[in-house]
């Protein structure tokens, strides 16, 4: 199922309802080609002409960085799910409403975006609200990242291969000589295809190595795990010979504080862990909604300015939010050109344009209608990064 709406804006004509009913009955009722509705942006602060130039290619890119954050926050929710993944979805809401509902529902938030502030003030009202977001995300994502590789880094340990795995689990006190001035009892790792070699030559690996001392205690799929005891200073020379066989010396002390500490790190990072995932999901899912309604609203804001730059003062448009019906982009584009051609003093239906200074061109477009158009994706699955410098604040989005 696509996700992608088409976001446009025509003369009001004689009245806005009038433009809507003649688009929607060329689109919709005559050609099934797409379901509109209609994209309320209420009367905005015009300012000057210069004013709307200059911030319109700001909102451009305002409009990209709010983007980014805005799936980056989904992008993370999903790998914060992990086994849940399945239940992304039903966590990214805007305004407790699924994505299409809120954006075909849209209307202007006057308490978050007084309209008696003027565009720029608006536009830099939610750069810093969503550069705040930015912000925060990388402070918890750094904490719960960390927490959750140190738990996966000691997980791994119980699990691995013997030669790095924690040992807590498999040793045990009768396995050791302990609290003797003289004798030490090593851990050592051996290959399967090794054992016989093992039982053979440990004896005679250094001086003053206990006979018959060794004991198999575990073994996976690929090593086994002896215990040998020996006299103290003769360890060196025996782990010098145990490289020479590959025979692996497991650097470990039998300490039962020790063994129960790093059983008990393992408990709690756990619980940690899973203390932080509810109220992590849930600023998440907050703070989603807060960045995709305001990335909406700076689409209201370059619809609003690209209008009165395209169409001219006093401000008469209609903006509308198109859904084309499947395999209709194509047919659906024919139509509104022939509907809007006559605004193009060229001529030109749509043509490639590299030249950025043509008012109602806006940021990025590659493409120019004789209608202010512009594409909104709301499919949060898609990663996109952005960088760049606006004009109040530096922001990066890695």
């Amino acid at each position: 199922m696509s996700t992608e709406y088409w976001l446009v804006s025509i003369p009001g004509d004689k009245t806005p309802a009038q433009a809507f009913e003649a688009l929607n009955n060329a689109t919709n009722k005559q050609n099934n080609l797409s379901s509109n509705f209609k994209f309320n942006i209420p009367d905005l602060k015009v300012g000057t002409l210069d004013q709307l130039v200059g911030l319109s290619d700001d909102l451009g890119k305002l409009d990209q960085y709010v983007e980014g954050v805005t799936r980056k926050i989904a992008s993370y929710l999903k790998e914060v799910l992990e086994d849940q993944k399945d239940k992304l979805a039903e966590n990214l809401l805007a305004n407790n409403a699924d994505l299409p509902s809120y954006v075909q529902r849209y209307q202007w938030d006057m308490a978050k975006y007084p309209l008696k502030q003027s565009l720029r003030n608006l536009s830099e009202i939610i750069g810093k609200q969503i550069g705040q977001i930015d912000a925060d995300l990388k402070t918890k994502a750094t904490a719960y990242n960390n927490l959750k590789g140190n738990l996966q880094n000691l997980e791994k340990k119980q699990t691995g291969s013997l030669i790095t795995r924690n040992l807590a689990d498999i040793v045990k006190k009768e396995h050791f000589v302990l609290d003797s001035e003289y004798l030490v009892t090593l851990v050592i790792v051996v290959p399967k295809q090794n054992f016989q070699d093992w039982q053979i030559k440990y004896e005679k690996l250094a001086d003053m190595v206990v006979p018959r001392s060794t004991h198999l205690i575990f073994q996976d799929q690929d090593h086994g795990l002896f215990t040998v005891t020996l006299f103290r200073k003769s360890v060196d020379d025996f782990k010098y010979h145990c490289r020479d066989n590959r025979f692996v010396v497991r650097e470990f002390t039998y300490n039962e504080e020790e063994l129960a500490a790093g059983k008990n790190e393992i408990t709690k990072l756990a619980t940690d862990k899973k203390k932080q995932f509810g109220p992590l999901v849930r600023w998440l899912k907050i703070n989603f909604s807060e960045s995709f309604t305001a990335w909406v609203h700076v689409k209201a804001l370059r619809v609003f300015v690209e209008s009165v730059l395209r169409y001219g003062l006093p401000v008469n448009f209609q903006a509308v939010l198109m859904y084309p019906n499947k395999k209709s982009s194509k047919r659906l584009r024919e139509v509104l050109n022939q509907l809007y051609q006559h605004l193009d003093s060229s001529g030109g239906s749509s043509k490639h344009n590299d030249s950025m200074d043509m008012p109602g061109m806006g940021f990025g477009a590659s493409e120019y209608y004789p209608y202010v158009y512009y594409k909104l994706d709301i499919d949060m699955r898609k990663l996109r990064e952005v960088t760049f410098h606006f004009d109040y604040v530096q922001f990066f989005y890695v």
